[in-house]
């Protein structure tokens, strides 16, 4: 066994690790070796010396991102099994050898016990993102674990970590591709197919998490006015219109995602002039509809990324969404999402339903949402569920 640094926790403090739960906090922490720096491998012991788990040292409020509570060494013996595990479960779900959908989520941080490690695939390319400064140190070795796991499958490994690792750690990340190379970035969902900009876009390129709720949303569209607030790259927009929509418009304040939207529904339904794109501010757009569009989707970015904003996001949700009920039709369905982790899902709901009492309208909850499958939740860490969704029926 390879020796780690060590943390110790104060009397009293090792109660959620005992829980399975994979973070330790900064303030329960009685003392660490001398020598420790960000980024180091370390076991944590309560304070009569009980092992408690295995993890990565990070300077913040979460102190040490547990890998296992179990003693092992991180080798790459066990980047592979963690690889190979959360590979099975893709491939339990029909996700990972589907000829219809070629696009998923591989490693989801705590939901596969790998906390500050994403990765997102797409049609052979793996986008990789560290969260921690700690994987990003074993990045080789989880590289040469996807290669060992998805043979074959895999055609390019790209590393998107500058924006995500914490900005004061001297690491100096560049993005890039670390193997291989990608002609053509498209994938399939559900038989659609979209553009991936992993290189510039957002995240990993694509928000692979609403899948799901975009192939729900084709049963709701038939002969409806769609209206796609925050598109992004279109992916509700493009279901909206295989569902049998009138019209769909979408909406967001980047140019550059308006030009994908309009490339992503022009692969999938060339000349249709049921869709337009707009470059436009949301609520500025959203003031000027009244019953012009009987479905919408708000699907904004994540208001709140830090408890300090919670009041502000809480706003933010509260007035976007009593704009909606505002404006929609009679009989009308709103998709109605949060991503923000900070913001829980009893939160969302009330804050929607004061939007909806404020709005005087008569509304009633057809769908409760979330992420799908391959965005799993760890039961010992709910902080994992963090998109939140409704689908309402306005009268």
């Amino acid at each position: 066994m390879n020796k780690y640094s060590q943390v110790v926790l104060k009397p009293g403090k090792d109660q959620s690790l005992l829980r399975y739960h994979p973070w330790v906090f900064s303030g329960a922490i009685k003392k660490t070796d001398k020598h420790i720096v960000e980024g180091d491998t370390v076991e944590v012991f309560n304070n009569d010396g009980f092992f408690l788990g295995i993890g990565h040292y990070q300077i913040g409020s979460i102190a040490v991102r547990i890998l296992s509570f179990k003693k092992v060494d991180l080798d790459i013996d066990f980047w592979v099994e963690k690889i190979q595990n959360a590979y099975q479960l893709r491939r339990s779900l029909g996700l990972a050898e589907s000829d219809k959908t070629n696009a998923f989520r591989l490693v989801h941080g705590e939901g596969d016990e790998l906390p500050g490690l994403i990765i997102d695939y797409y049609n052979g390319t793996c986008v990789a993102q560290m969260h921690s400064v700690g994987m990003y140190l074993n990045r080789e070795m989880i590289y040469e674990s996807l290669k060992l796991v998805l043979g074959v499958r895999l055609t390019a490994i790209y590393e998107k970590s500058e924006g995500t690792l914490p900005f004061k750690a001297d690491i100096n990340p560049k993005n890039g591709y670390v193997c291989g190379h990608s002609a053509e970035s498209f994938a399939l969902e559900y038989g659609l197919k979209f553009g991936v900009d992993w290189e510039k876009g957002q995240k990993t390129g694509f928000f692979v998490d609403q899948r799901e709720n975009r192939f729900l949303l084709e049963s709701y569209s038939k002969g409806r006015s769609v209206l796609n607030m925050f598109c992004y790259t279109g992916g509700f927009s493009f279901y909206a219109m295989r569902g049998g929509a009138k019209i769909v418009h979408s909406v967001d304040s980047s140019e550059r995602a308006i030009e994908l939207t309009r490339a992503n529904v022009d692969m999938n339904f060339p000349d249709d002039n049921r869709h337009e794109a707009y470059a436009v501010d949301a609520f500025k757009y959203l003031s000027e509809i009244k019953d012009k569009y009987d479905l919408i989707i708000l699907d904004p970015p994540a208001f709140a990324k830090h408890q300090n904003v919670l009041s502000n996001a809480l706003q933010g949700y509260r007035k976007l969404n009593a704009k909606a009920f505002e404006q929609i039709k009679k009989g009308g369905i709103i998709f109605t999402f949060s991503c923000s982790q900070v913001v829980t899902k009893d939160m969302f709901r009330k804050t929607v339903f004061s939007a909806a009492a404020k709005s005087g309208r008569h509304v009633r909850i057809l769908n409760q949402l979330t992420q799908p499958a391959d965005h799993p939740v760890n039961i010992y860490h709910p902080e994992g569920e963090y998109l939140k969704g409704l689908v309402l029926y306005v009268d």
